[in-house]
């Protein structure tokens, strides 16, 4: 597209765009709409409430949700508990390894090999 094109588009749109912003600004709704929010936000400010006060207060449904997240945040600020080590020993091959998760690649195995319960009787904590 050439530049001239494009300009003209884009002024053509712009006329468009201030003829649609004209007639909400003459739009009736639109008037009672911010006279409201004014009123909301100054009255607002006379109590010194946030938008999430006022939907706390009148929003009763949305009070759980809320709780569940406050406490959400609250438990990532606390230091994460460390995982503690496990030892396995296999009772096939007398092979023994040391872990903190099961992500290793021979636990993998055993518990393709012998099954997830079984090896997981071979664990004992290490602290």
């Amino acid at each position: 597209m050439s530049l001239i094109n494009e300009y003209r588009q884009t002024e053509e749109a712009i006329k468009e765009l201030q003829e649609r912003l004209k007639s909400l600004q003459e739009d009736d709704k639109l008037q009672r709409e911010l006279e409201f929010e004014k009123k909301l936000r100054a009255l607002m400010g006379e109590y010194q409430k946030s938008l999430r006060d006022i939907i706390g207060i009148l929003d009763t449904e949305a009070k759980p949700a809320r709780q569940a997240r406050a406490a959400k945040s609250n438990s990532g600020n606390t230091p994460k508990r460390a995982r503690k080590v496990k030892q396995y020993k296999n009772p096939h091959n007398g092979e023994v390894i040391e872990t903190k998760g099961g992500n290793h690649k021979t636990l993998k195995e055993w518990k393709a090999k012998w099954g997830s319960d079984d090896v997981e009787s071979w664990a004992t904590l290490l602290d």
